[in-house]
């Protein structure tokens, strides 16, 4: 059955599915990745196509900018489509100062300044969290802690894979910087806008969900990825979340 905002129908869509924000990285994605991508749904320009991963059903589609956006598509999809995984491809700005432009963030955890969630257990502060299954199979699949061959840990560089708490802010120009440093000091890793709307969601629909994003800027630097590079990175946290898939 089509929703108001996915021209879907029974069937259409994978028990997994990836969610960059773009529509157009929706649309590479089914290009590039998928095998035998067929288009389910194009309502208000927001691509999402079914086709297979080694012989997998996988589907993607794009969710927007915001939390409002993604908490919409996602919802459709647990409740109405039979979507079982979600896992969000995404962008987010380097907080804690070990990061670089490249390295991929893997979130833990979602802190938020939206009261989208405030009020949904009363008396409580919801905690946003992933399935624990696809955290830990994305960052075994990352390498994440893996040892170097002196039994220490690897040093970070540029593609290095973290796992730690994001913060999902609906704010994108915010001129924070003393909030930004507590968060920091409470182990914050990056800032992205998703996260914590796609975890709720998934929390309440019974589904399971995960971000992994790639650091494109640092909020303590001046840098950012070139376009070409960034779509390169951008294609390891997708097969990131495709091992994921695969492994959990």
């Amino acid at each position: 059955m089509a929703t108001p905002h996915i021209g879907a129908e029974a069937g259409d869509f994978a028990p997994d599915v990836l969610m960059p924000g773009d529509p157009r990285r929706a649309k590479r994605i089914a290009e590039t990745v998928l095998q035998d991508a067929q288009l389910v749904t194009e309502v208000r320009g927001i691509f999402g196509y079914t086709g297979t991963y080694d012989g997998a059903p996988v589907s993607v589609l794009a969710s927007g900018m915001g939390q409002p956006s993604i908490a919409i598509y996602a919802t459709e999809l647990f409740r109405f489509f039979g979507v079982k995984r979600i896992i969000r491809i995404g962008t987010a700005g380097g907080m804690a100062r070990h990061l670089d432009v490249g390295d991929v963030v893997i979130a833990s955890a979602a802190h938020t300044d939206s009261a989208m969630t405030a009020s949904r257990i009363p008396g409580i502060h919801y905690s946003h969290a992933p399935s624990f299954r696809l955290l830990a199979a994305a960052a075994s699949a990352g390498g994440y802690g893996a040892p170097a061959p002196t039994g220490r840990r690897r040093r970070a560089k540029t593609g290095s894979v973290y796992v730690g708490p994001v913060l999902s802010s609906d704010t994108f120009y915010a001129d924070r910087a003393e909030i930004n440093d507590l968060l920091v000091a409470h182990g914050t890793l990056a800032v992205e806008m998703e996260a914590a709307a796609l975890y709720a969601c998934a929390d309440r629909e019974g589904g399971e969900a995960l971000s992994i994003c790639t650091i494109s800027d640092l909020l303590f630097r001046d840098a950012s990825l070139p376009a070409e590079e960034r779509e390169m990175l951008f294609d390891r946290s997708v097969q990131l979340a495709l091992a994921a898939f695969a492994q959990a």
